[in-house]
């Protein structure tokens, strides 16, 4: 199995408390995601609740054409403040481990994403991420970095 990687950061210039309470909220991945996608949390959380390692957290998400599919994650590690890991249980990915890594730096917070995923059906799935899942996923963090920009402001 092919697996591709992708690494990002963007300088946010809020708090270390207020990027984490931000981006360890499932609620709030709808916020930063293409609308596109149609991406809706399904998980009857509330945005009270607190991200714990084993926590189970479905979506529906519209990648291709309209078609809806059914995605399911869990976050596997998590240290308050500094990281936090999902992982794809059921989706339309292979392989899906997301790391969301914060740091404090001066005028804000550094946040890296390190992705890691690999598409199924061997050669087919190599041609599908060369030829259309690679690019969507960029433009999926493209927008991302401009969802966040919109708002909490560019460093």
């Amino acid at each position: 199995m092919k697996t591709y990687a992708l690494k990002l950061k963007q300088d946010i210039p809020i708090s270390l408390k207020q990027a984490w309470d931000f981006f360890s909220s499932p609620l709030n991945l709808e916020k930063i995601t293409p609308p596109d996608m149609r991406f809706v949390v399904t998980s009857d959380y509330s945005a009270q609740t607190k991200m714990y390692a084993g926590m189970i957290i479905t979506y529906k998400i519209s990648p291709l054409l309209g078609i809806k599919l059914n995605w399911m994650t869990e976050i596997t590690h998590v240290q308050e403040s500094k990281y936090f890991v999902d992982e794809q249980r059921f989706g339309p990915y292979a392989l899906w481990h997301h790391q969301h890594h914060f740091k404090e730096i001066p005028g804000g917070v550094e946040m890296t994403d390190i992705l890691n995923y690999a598409i199924p059906f061997g050669i087919i799935g190599r041609l599908t991420n060369n030829v259309f899942v690679a690019g969507k996923i960029k433009k999926i963090f493209e927008y991302r970095v401009k969802a966040i920009e919109e708002l909490f402001g560019k460093m």
